[in-house]
């Protein structure tokens, strides 16, 4: 199965979010720091909180070129930084502890400073002891170190909120919301700007197959199609961890038998076909980090061949049941294989249980391999849509390399 670009390349505009600032008319003020739910009713994902600073012109720091130290707590889950309508820094928390810090030596000057902070939810927690509880945005303090007075504690002065995104009050993922702002294209395209919005049109490919966005040049943002959403994009977002060898022996955790450390937790995006037209469909993208939308592309599901990679003692869930229950009872593995509808297993392309090496398309026998590995899945699978074969010694006939852990590898080619 293989994800390949289709159709010609994208065609992007670009229109730039306005950075909120106290002054603004749509703004509430008052004192203090507001948790984000509470005031966004998750009816967004964003909430500006916005303050003056002011900074005397004897500030010693203005001299000495020592910037002052910024510092944000928040309760998460992702916070953009402005000082004065530019970029700053931003911040994110992790999946298990959503809190994060902020904290870095920031650019002011002689007079007053506009302060702006984009705190960003991602969802709403649904799992967890008293999650009802947990709570999102900058709760503070907020301080400034660093100046002559020491440090400034900025949670209880006045602060402005804005709720959402001027683009998403006007919506311009809506045909008609995007016709109502001047977008810019060719060379005076927002490349690698944070808070931009993109669009584009695009013409449904032919055909049947699944379709998806691949967005692994982007950071994080939103996706809409014909003014609805598919959801966030967030390959900015990378999976941590240590990659090793696979053993899937003794009690099963999520730290055993991790793949693509280091890389996107996600990079495509799926596109529903009952959304598209069959002409001009329209494309916006909204990107909080910055990105290169130049980079983005239609992607579809083409599949010659199917392979699956199942180890000898993989949990299954029927396995976790039973541990709950208090029941030792094991079950065997079992490898399956499905080809896409109207497709059948027409030849099996590769099959090895043993030690076998490769990855899905360039699998090749390693130092242990059953010989009747064929035999086993050229019976149970030739001429279906669908198989599954127990991942068992015993089918493949018999062990061959007893006190080793061994898998099933098989490639089977759809037609």
């Amino acid at each position: 199965m293989k994800m390949a670009p289709i159709g010609s390349a994208f065609s992007w505009q670009s229109y730039i979010e306005e950075i909120a600032s106290s002054d603004d008319k749509d703004s509430i003020t008052t004192n203090g720091l507001w948790e984000q739910i509470n005031v966004t009713r998750d009816a967004t994902d964003y909430l500006w909180y916005m303050t003056d600073v002011k900074i005397d012109p004897d500030e010693a720091f203005l001299k000495n070129g020592q910037n002052p130290l910024l510092t944000i707590f928040s309760a998460g889950h992702a916070l953009n930084v402005f000082i004065n309508g530019q970029l700053a820094g931003m911040v994110y928390g992790e999946l298990g502890n959503p809190k994060l810090t902020f904290s870095q030596n920031v650019k002011l000057v002689a007079g007053v400073n506009k302060i702006s902070f984009l705190s960003v939810a991602v969802g709403l927690p649904n799992v967890g002891l008293h999650f009802e509880t947990w709570n999102a945005g900058v709760l503070g303090p907020v301080t400034l170190k660093g100046l002559n007075e020491g440090t400034r504690e900025l949670s209880g002065q006045k602060w402005s909120y804005e709720i959402g995104l001027k683009g998403e009050t006007i919506s311009l993922y809506t045909f008609s919301g995007s016709s109502s702002v001047e977008w810019m294209e060719g060379s005076s395209l927002a490349q690698k700007q944070p808070l931009t919005w993109y669009k584009t049109t695009f013409d449904e490919p032919q055909g049947n197959y699944p379709l998806a966005l691949d967005m692994s040049s982007m950071g994080k943002g939103q996706i809409w199609i014909n003014g609805q959403s598919i959801g966030r994009h967030w390959p900015g977002y990378i999976a941590h961890g240590n990659c090793g060898n696979c053993n899937y022996a003794g009690q099963f955790t999520d730290k055993k038998c991790r793949s693509n450390c280091g890389k996107p937790t996600q990079k495509r995006y799926h596109v529903p076909r009952s959304w598209l037209k069959p002409k001009g469909n329209l494309l916006v993208v909204f990107e909080e980090w910055g990105g290169d939308p130049s980079r983005i592309s239609l992607v579809g599901r083409t599949t010659s061949s199917v392979c699956t990679d199942i180890f000898e003692g993989q949990p299954m869930l029927k396995n976790w049941h039973m541990i709950s229950s208090g029941k030792v009872e094991s079950m065997q593995p079992k490898a399956h294989l499905w080809c896409p509808p109207g497709q059948k297993i027409s030849q099996i392309k590769f099959a090895s249980y043993g030690m076998p090496q490769g990855t899905c398309g360039s699998y090749r026998e390693g130092s242990c391999h059953a010989h009747k590995s064929y035999d086993a899945l050229e019976r149970n699978c030739a001429g279906k849509q669908s198989c599954s074969v127990m991942v068992a010694s015993e089918v493949f006939g018999g062990d061959p390399c007893p006190d080793s852990q061994k898998k099933l590898s098989v490639e089977a080619v759809c037609s």
